[in-house]
């Protein structure tokens, strides 16, 4: 056989910008003079800062050239050839994704990028900017990989170089243990998958996925206990990246110990890798396993949104890091959606409808048009959440009447989580995967769904309603409202005519563990006191940029609703 394989340049081009631009940030601040005060650490971060979101934006520029969707690289000479790299919709659709979600996640580090090495809370900008590029690169590559030695390289590019920009923040007590955990977990999942990898290998003969497909079918009958058991092994370093139960155990420490930015970018970007490994993985390597793995990512699905969402209802507003630890446990009940229209092909193909190709595609479809959802507002939630003083949900109090546009802003992304009007995109792309459960027969699925959605409104309206309460407001039980002071008593006024309800010095200015937010990062005009400290605004640009970004994304899609029914619809595989 001949192994000689072709290569596209043009095709492997998005993935490629991103490589290139990570070893470019590690030359640049290597070569980059140290900081002094000529040359501020704060120069540097620019500098390096603008790197990693120009290198996402090349590749989503380069992606363009490719839209048609039937490209592909690095195929063997046989006929047929099996590629190990195609471009097809779906490839292109999540690396849009990804890209898209590097670059808002690269927008929103832009303040620790700047921050003084001496301030709490900075970040080496080189050793970040590059491994956050490092696993976007990886990221980008998984949903184009077509053999099982890729899809597992790509993976653990996108996943290791994580490791490090959780622990990054050198004076954070919290950030080893996260990382630690978040090592432990992936790394014993890796390793199961990996097995169940060497089990399917030794079944079929072959790495590619197709082959994978044609071949597992035919095996020889006394291998089949094996495969079964490759099939169910290697679903679970993809699931422990989804974040589905029971490998969800690591989410809510290791967000919470990590840099705010790279927690959204894990919620999203290393969500949205392990779906795709899961899509390819399923659909196109191991149709003929649905006996396996429809029934096991139903069950994981019910159980994901429903521990996420009832885990998320009981975090206390008040309690430190709550802000980020609520997003955690909501992005565990998102993935639960996610898997739903998996669950629902594997019962397409279990049906064994001749039609069962274009079933299975409308099901990949409404998971992508749910993922798009679900990282452009999530992203949004966290650039939100890093703007504000405090990692409290209680900190948010008060922020409609001083920063409007941020507080509707976060409104209308919880919204959209919520699935309820007028976030169009989030009802829309939930009606989808409850409607794949429903043309599947998979009803107790779809009940679970629908309840869930109810528990999750709970909370979601519980933190819009903390965006518009005024300072220093009692509960209807007459007891404070988490983070008010507590005594209300006349409001005095403070410089200016403003007016500052007494007491209202008392509350602690304090960030998330590590955040270090500092006086000197509020806007100067920010003098009046209306708002407790921990309310007031980080004041960064790149931040107002990244919600913004966001929120006009999600108002896009929401006003056009036809996006997110085209895609839901689509054909993909």
């Amino acid at each position: 056989m001949n192994l000689i394989q072709s290569v596209e340049w043009a095709v492997i081009a998005p993935v490629v910008a991103v490589a290139v631009g990570s070893l470019t940030a590690l030359l640049v601040d290597l070569l980059l003079p140290p900081a002094s005060r000529a040359f501020p650490a704060a120069r540097r971060g620019a500098v390096l800062g603008g790197l990693a979101v120009a290198a996402p934006a090349l590749a989503l520029a380069l992606l363009l050239p490719l839209r048609a969707g039937d490209r592909a690289t690095f195929c063997l000479t046989v006929d047929p050839a099996p590629c190990s790299y195609v471009a097809d919709r779906f490839a292109l659709t999540v690396q849009a994704l990804v890209l898209l979600g590097a670059l808002l996640a690269a927008l929103i580090s832009l303040p620790a990028l700047t921050r003084p090495d001496d301030r709490p809370g900075a970040v080496p900008a080189g050793e970040y900017v590059f491994l956050l590029l490092a696993s976007a690169t990886g990221a980008a590559l998984l949903p184009a990989a077509r053999d099982l030695a890729t899809l597992i390289l790509a993976l653990e590019v996108a996943t290791l170089p994580v490791y490090a920009l959780v622990a990054l923040r050198r004076a954070d007590r919290l950030a080893p243990e996260a990382a630690l955990k978040f090592l432990l977990s992936s790394v014993t999942a890796t390793a199961v998958t990996l097995l169940g990898v060497g089990f399917l290998y030794a079944a079929a003969g072959g790495l590619h996925l197709t082959v994978l497909a044609d071949a597992l079918p035919d095996a020889d009958p006394a291998l089949s206990g094996l495969v079964t058991v490759g099939a169910a092994l290697a679903l679970v370093g993809f699931a422990l990246k989804v974040g589905a139960v029971p490998f969800h155990f690591w989410i809510p420490d290791t967000y919470g110990g990590a840099p705010p930015a790279i927690a959204g970018y894990l919620a999203v970007v290393g969500k949205t890798a392990g779906l795709a490994g899961l899509v390819l993985l399923t659909t196109v390597a191991l149709p003929g396993e649905h006996a396996v793995w429809g029934p096991a990512l139903a069950l994981l699905a019910g159980l994901t949104m429903t521990l996420g969402n009832v885990a998320a209802l009981r975090v206390d507003p008040a309690a430190p890091g709550s802000a980020v630890r609520l997003l955690a446990w909501s992005s565990v009940g998102q993935a639960g959606w996610l898997l739903v229209p998996l669950a629902a092909a594997g019962r397409e193909i279990g049906a064994g409808d001749t039609g069962y190709a274009g079933a299975v595609s409308a099901a990949v479809g409404a998971t992508l048009s749910y993922a798009l959802m679900y990282a452009v507002v999530t992203l949004g939630a966290f650039a939100v959440v890093l703007s504000v003083r405090g990692g409290r949900i209680a900190d948010h109090r008060g922020m409609a009447a001083r920063r409007r546009p941020t507080a509707l802003a976060m409104a209308f992304f919880l919204i959209c989580l919520a699935g309820l009007p007028p976030g169009l995109i989030g009802l829309f792309t939930k009606v989808a995967v409850i409607r794949s459960a429903v043309d599947a027969d998979l009803a107790v699925l779809a009940v679970v769904a629908a309840v869930n959605v109810v528990i999750a409104l709970v909370y979601y309206l519980r933190w819009i309603a903390v965006l518009f309460r005024p300072v220093g407001e009692e509960s209807a039980a007459g007891v404070p409202v988490a983070g008010a002071p507590a005594t209300v008593a006349e409001p005095t006024p403070v410089g200016g005519g403003a007016v500052r309800p007494a007491g209202a010095a008392d509350v602690p200015a304090t960030g998330a563990p590590g955040e270090g937010v500092g006086p000197e990062d509020a806007p100067s005009d920010d003098t009046s006191g209306v708002l407790p400290a921990a309310a007031r605004p980080v004041g960064a640009l790149p931040l107002s940029v990244a919600v913004g970004l966001a929120a006009g994304i999600a108002l896009v899609l929401s006003g056009w609703p036809q996006i997110i029914l085209r895609l839901a619809s689509g054909t993909f595989l």
